[in-house]
């Protein structure tokens, strides 16, 4: 989501200064990469690069090729063989068995549905959608139509004209309904036109609980990947936007009245980290009556079972599912020792529950880093031409 973030901000620049742009976007990877489909880059005509989408070793051919785009206002289909083990001609060796497809397109500021107005619109609202981009592999010089299609949690649809907008309808029905993109092959007669239909989270919203001093780093680590962030306190003394300028929001609030100040979903997570046993215990009561995806607290495990004891004696009987969501003493195992490990270890934690991960060494993993499905590619009949 940071991306997306940093490219819209980057077009809108463009756009002030009179620059072309074009963005290129990994549409399907089959193997290995630094990047997955999804990732995207907005180039413009005096070669400034917002985003990735390889680790540095495509850009500089994708910005030959996306000034080529710009120049002919046509959308271009490149693919990047890294099998090949004589990949020099990428000026590197890339060493990523992988066949990574780029679609590279030019924006067309006039068109209120062009690729970036897409982006702009999914981040107009907190909220999950699916981004349909539809290219030919069956033919690269032929007609690429491009990101074309957007649906939003809340129903709202737009699109540009294509003759697959029913189809897409139900494609991205069913990928916002499953929150995992998929690619479709519609075939036509003898023509194939691939869809890569996107699901796209909002970003991570991280709500600290307290505005010590050891909640600075962590909220500037969150800041650097793009996360939403929200203190929370009941000492205006402390919570106050001038000591936390990158917060979104700094609610000041007993903490059995904080929570009707903040969106909660499935992205958003909490971490204790007031220093005050009653304040935490409170909070941790107000919480777990919530569908929360993951506390934090900060402190040693004696603490939270006591505090967990108070709260059965108050008559709340925890589930197995609310327990689940609790992690105390917050944070992964690195050895963690100033505010600034700790912070680490707090948001790598929360990285890793929200992935669905398990934390341990990469090397330690199998073979494959990420899962393989997203490069099957399911075929859809149309019917004849």
């Amino acid at each position: 989501m940071k991306e997306i973030k940093d490219i819209v901000k980057a077009f809108d620049e463009a756009q002030r200064q009179g620059r072309q742009t074009a963005l290129a976007t990994v549409v399907h990877l089959d193997g290995s990469s630094y990047r997955r489909p999804g990732a995207r880059m907005l180039i413009t005509d005096e070669g400034q690069l917002t985003g990735a989408i390889s680790g540095g070793c495509l850009e500089g051919d994708a910005l030959r090729k996306a000034l080529l785009v710009m120049t002919e206002k046509r959308a271009m289909l490149v693919t990047y063989d890294t099998m090949d083990e004589d990949d020099a001609k990428f000026g590197v060796g890339l060493g990523c068995n992988g066949i990574i497809q780029v679609l590279i397109e030019p924006i067309d500021p006039s068109n209120p549905a062009n690729p970036v107005q897409l982006l702009k619109a999914v981040l107009a609202k907190r909220q999950k959608a699916v981004l349909a981009t539809l290219f030919s592999l069956q033919d690269k010089k032929d007609h690429q139509p491009g990101t074309c299609f957007l649906l939003t949690e809340e129903g709202t649809m737009t699109t540009t004209a294509t003759s697959l907008n029913d189809t897409l309808v139900g494609n991205t029905k069913e990928v916002l309904a499953r929150q995992f993109s998929s690619f479709k092959n519609y075939i036509t007669g003898t023509n194939t036109i691939t869809a890569f239909i996107e699901f796209i989270k909002p970003a991570v919203s991280l709500v600290a609980v307290g505005a010590g001093n050891d909640v600075m780093p962590l909220l500037r680590i969150a800041d650097v990947l793009g996360w939403e962030t929200t203190i929370i306190d009941g000492r205006a003394t402390y919570a106050k936007q001038e000591r936390f300028p990158s917060a979104c929001q700094v609610v000041v609030a007993k903490p059995e009245n904080a929570l009707a100040q903040i969106i909660i979903d499935d992205q958003t997570v909490f971490a204790l980290m007031t220093h005050n046993y009653n304040y935490d215990m409170t909070m941790l009561k107000a919480l777990l009556e919530k569908n929360v995806v993951y506390i934090g607290m900060l402190g040693p495990k004696k603490k939270l079972d006591r505090i967990l004891g108070e709260l059965k004696e108050e008559g709340m009987n925890c589930t197995l599912q609310q327990l689940s969501v609790i992690h105390g003493p917050v944070g992964l195992n690195i050895g963690a020792e100033t505010p600034e490990e700790i912070a680490l270890s707090i948001i790598a934690e929360i990285k890793t529950v929200l992935a669905g991960r398990s934390g341990k060494s990469l090397k330690d993993s199998g073979e494959y880093i990420h899962s393989r499905p997203y490069a099957v590619i399911e075929e859809v009949r149309l019917g004849s031409a």
